[in-house]
């Protein structure tokens, strides 16, 4: 079953005086690219939270962003009392105002409030831990129910140049007749002036330059062989989009050798078809 690479996963947790909300996004990409936005006292973790995150998830571009809030009376930021009371002593000589206003103006100044960095213990990031494992979850689910529409939308692709590939069967003989009766015609103009052994040698050319025996044969097997992976146990984009490449050179080569309108018509929409799919591929993980 094939996964998306498009999710979203989020996850609260409680601990002491705080409350702790991780969120996770993906979206598709070639390879694993993860953009944290965390505070401060978490970075020191913050390779082993990608570890996580990149074992889980694969590929795709994540954005992962820990929001913390204080929930009890503990603050990680407090009043520098003593330079406080320095800037008021000074304000008090160079403008009258009550204590009040000497305040409010001392606390804007620098330095005023102090950042105590917290040490992340060992419990913390545990809990932190239990908060990301339970947004890859989520993200993981989401995934998932992508991936069944991506897989139901493949198949159908695939089902369709298949139906499109089985009128290009049945109408190639009308087609090789159609060059035949188009050589005889032209065999008849030139009949006279041409050399025997060098018009059966033509005649030979042309029926295997426009023969396209293989190119039906290895697209039905190419066509089988994606839908055999799309079905299979593992997600694999990398390896569905370089059998969409092969699907697409048979096409081609197909679409070169007709020389028919009505078979060129039935390549075009085959290749209608190949371009949804590789644009769908694309987000798959």
């Amino acid at each position: 079953m094939i996964q998306s690479m498009t999710g979203f996963g989020k996850s609260v947790v409680q601990i002491p005086n705080k409350k702790i909300t991780v969120e996770l996004k993906s979206l598709n990409s070639k390879n694993f690219d993860l953009n944290a936005r965390i505070p401060s006292q978490y970075r020191e973790k913050e390779l082993d939270l990608r570890n996580i995150i990149s074992a889980s998830l694969g590929r795709g571009k994540v954005d992962l962003s820990i929001y913390v809030e204080y929930t009890g009376e503990q603050t990680s930021t407090n009043v520098n009392t003593e330079v406080v009371k320095t800037y008021m002593d000074q304000l008090r000589n160079i403008v009258n105002a009550s204590e009040v206003e000497l305040l409010k103006m001392a606390v804007k100044m620098p330095d005023a409030l102090k950042t105590i960095r917290e040490e992340i213990d060992e419990e913390e990031f545990k809990a932190i831990e239990k908060g990301v494992d339970e947004a890859l979850t989520e993200i993981n689910n989401f995934r998932t129910d992508e991936g069944q529409a991506l897989e139901k939308d493949l198949n159908l692709r695939i089902s369709n140049i298949k139906d499109l590939l089985d009128k290009v069967i049945k109408m190639d003989p009308e087609r090789v007749e159609g060059v035949r009766e188009r050589l005889r015609k032209g065999i008849e103009e030139i009949k006279e002036q041409a050399d025997e052994s060098r018009f059966e040698q033509e005649i030979v050319y042309y029926i295997e330059k426009f023969d396209i025996t293989e190119e039906k044969v290895r697209l039905d097997n190419h066509l089988d062989y994606f839908q055999k992976t799309l079905n299979s146990a593992d997600s694999n984009g990398r390896k569905l989009a370089f059998i969409s490449q092969e699907i697409g050179r048979e096409i081609n080569t197909i679409g070169s050798k007709s020389n028919y309108a009505p078979m060129q018509q039935l390549v075009v929409q085959m290749k209608d078809e190949l371009e949804k799919i590789k644009e769908q591929i694309l987000n798959v993980l």
